[in-house]
């Protein structure tokens, strides 16, 4: 009767612990890691490359309170649903906000981004999908949170600041 009782407990601070991370998680901030080199050198650095993908992969901090009321702001690096395919998480850099114009690379023609939306680059220009592969069409509802740090590996443990490396400007 006692190992019943041990496990019922077990069970029930194991069900009340996912709960709450489950909960924290969704709400407030998670951790996911980063793959591929489209915002590099920001994150997932060239000279990092190994055949210990998952040891040496950023991992970064995903805080979500700014979803509440779209607070976003040309810099940030956010965390998104492709437009192309929901399942697939992207990190890209935002760089156009609704109202901004934006020109379009080998072209002479600029896009108003519409309301609602955002223009999202990556800092690897010559490896990301991203905006100027398929223009404006990033809605902010599919913005799933912004990156504030990088946790993975230790040595490189910092915060992201919001600069976009290719002008050297910060807002």
């Amino acid at each position: 009767m006692r190992s019943a009782s041990f496990i019922w407990n077990v069970c029930k601070s194991s069900f009340t612990f996912g709960l709450i991370g489950l909960t924290v998680s969704d709400r407030f901030a998670s951790v996911v890691p980063v793959r591929g080199l489209s915002m590099a050198p920001t994150f997932n650095p060239p000279n990092n490359s190994s055949s210990f993908g998952l040891f040496t992969d950023d991992h970064v901090l995903v805080e979500k309170r700014c979803l509440t009321d779209y607070k976003f702001s040309h810099g940030d690096v956010v965390v998104f649903c492709s437009p192309r395919n929901y399942k697939e998480r992207q990190i890209k850099r935002i760089t156009g906000m609704p109202g901004d114009w934006i020109s379009v690379p080998f072209s002479y023609d600029a896009v108003k981004i519409p309301e609602g939306h955002c223009w999202v680059e990556g800092d690897n220009p010559t490896d990301s999908l991203d905006s100027r592969s398929f223009g404006p069409q990033i809605p902010l509802g599919l913005i799933r949170g912004r990156v504030t740090h990088i946790l993975w590996p230790p040595q490189r443990v910092q915060k992201i600041d919001k600069k976009l490396p290719r002008s050297g400007l910060s807002f």
